[in-house]
Order: structure tokens, then sequence, then C-alpha cells
């Protein structure tokens, strides 16, 4: 099974919430999540990303693999 560390959208309409999941890479992007890992809000100033770096590594540690929006995320964590 290949897994994923993707974004999965709530929140209503032109109110983005974002949260990080784990999830078996041919599930559609609101499907059923493995696990959550943390969350995005870009509607507030600044960006509020948040991440259970625990659970990050333990999903990296068993092969999956980041988006590319989630891996911009996390660099953006990084720095900040």
């Amino acid at each position: 099974m290949a897994m994923k560390i993707r974004l999965t959208r709530l929140g209503c309409k032109k109110r983005p919430f974002y949260r990080i999941i784990a999830v078996d890479s041919k599930t559609r992007r609101d499907g059923r999540a493995l696990d959550f890992i943390g969350h995005y809000n870009p509607m507030v100033d600044p960006a509020e990303i948040k991440v259970d770096k625990e659970k990050m590594q333990k999903w990296l540690d068993r092969g999956a693999k980041p988006s590319d929006t989630v891996r911009a995320l996390l660099s953006k964590a990084a720095d900040s």
C-alpha cells in the first residue's frame, strides 16, 4: 500500500481550513484518513501551521511520501 501525507479540506465556502493527514494514495481527497498529523489555516495572518513532529516522523519512517504542498508547508514551519 502506497501511503501519502497530504491535505484534506475543511471549513466553509471561501473560508478554507486544511488538515494534514496520512492516507492511502488511492483514497479521494476528503476520504478516510489513517492518521491526523496537523493542520494548516491560511485565513489568519500569518498562516498557522501546526504539525505533530513525532507523528510526521513515524509516517515518514513507514514510507509515506509528502505531497508537494505538504513539503512546502513543512519547510515554512521549519523556518519559523
